[in-house]
């Protein structure tokens, strides 16, 4: 009987931390972005990089406006790269080139594709070493 109940404390722990895993996942997973209300913005270093999808809302298998604007933008090369895809998911390859439209702007067209799963949640990585690769994450209808 003592054994019994050792061994049922025992138990609870590890359930416990594989439900605090569990919550942690989700909560890291969650869109840090709202692109249906506004441009947003993220800190890379030095620089103030803002990404924006037209038209809102984002809506996936329709064709949509990639704007990023950084500040300041010295030393930036004239293409830029972004990666659509899913946290925690591989994906097939999904880039958008831009292409620089003003002094510190870049401008590009791409399709978010929609995924077989349900899943809603997308991230748009900025490929560039001088960004730091930031990274967007929001819904997509």
């Amino acid at each position: 009987m003592v054994f019994r109940r050792q061994l049922k404390h025992v138990f609870r722990f590890p359930a416990l931390i594989c439900l605090l895993a569990t919550v942690s996942i989700r909560i890291a997973a969650a869109a840090d972005c709202n692109f249906s209300e506004g441009p947003c913005t993220k800190i890379a270093g030095n620089r103030t990089v803002t990404l924006d999808i037209y038209p809102k809302p984002p809506k996936a298998m329709q064709e949509l406006t990639f704007m990023l604007t950084v500040t300041p933008c010295a030393s930036l090369p004239e293409t830029l790269v972004i990666d659509l895809g899913m946290p925690g998911m591989v994906m097939g390859r999904n880039q958008v080139v831009l292409k620089k439209t003003n002094p510190c702007t870049w401008k590009g067209t791409g399709i978010i594709v929609r995924c077989m799963s349900g899943r809603t949640l997308w991230q748009a990585t900025i490929l560039s070493g001088e960004l730091n690769n930031t990274a967007f994450t929001f819904d997509v209808r």
